[in-house]
């Protein structure tokens, strides 16, 4: 039976898609800085937030669209799926990419509105909500983020693949 992985094993996976995530960025500033001669201009630096969003976009939503797993996704044997459909439909894809931000956006507003400029403030505000919205996956039958209840899709477990004799 597939069922849905646990918050603990989805969160495990996050961390790895973290630090495998770090090195698309990095190429990505690499170009960037690259094209636009390491300009350090304000327009240029919003430049690069909005390049990275949009890379980051375009890794995940292919990913989820394509084949339904990144490669954290994989090795952690989960699998992004929209019931009655055999592959995530781009839009879906693009809509949960864009809800996934509520893991992070909430937790950066509050630290600019209340000015923060130390790391510590800005870890504990991030971590705090961090956990709140892990915690929207115990307020779901499911046991599904909301992100995913809200775009439509589900996360499963897959099972472990037999060892050959």
């Amino acid at each position: 039976m597939i069922g849905t992985p646990t918050v603990k094993r989805r969160v495990v996976a996050m961390l790895y898609e973290a630090l495998l995530l770090i090195a698309v960025e990095a190429l990505a500033v690499f170009i960037y800085i690259f094209v636009t001669g390491n300009r350090q201009d304000p327009a240029y630096r919003a430049g690069l937030m909005v390049f990275l969003f949009l890379v980051t976009a375009a890794y995940f939503v292919h990913a989820w669209s394509g084949s339904g797993f990144t490669l954290a996704m994989k090795t952690w044997r989960i699998k992004l799926v929209k019931v009655g459909h055999a592959k995530v439909p781009f839009r879906n894809a693009a809509i949960r990419y864009l809800l996934a931000w509520g893991w992070f956006a909430p937790a950066l507003v509050v630290g600019a509105l209340l000015d923060l400029h130390r790391v510590k403030e800005w870890a504990l505000v991030l971590i705090l909500g961090l956990l709140a919205w892990a915690l929207t996956a115990f307020l779901d039958k499911d046991r599904q983020f909301l992100h995913d209840r809200i775009a439509g899709t589900r996360l499963i477990a897959l099972p472990k693949v037999g060892k050959k004799k």
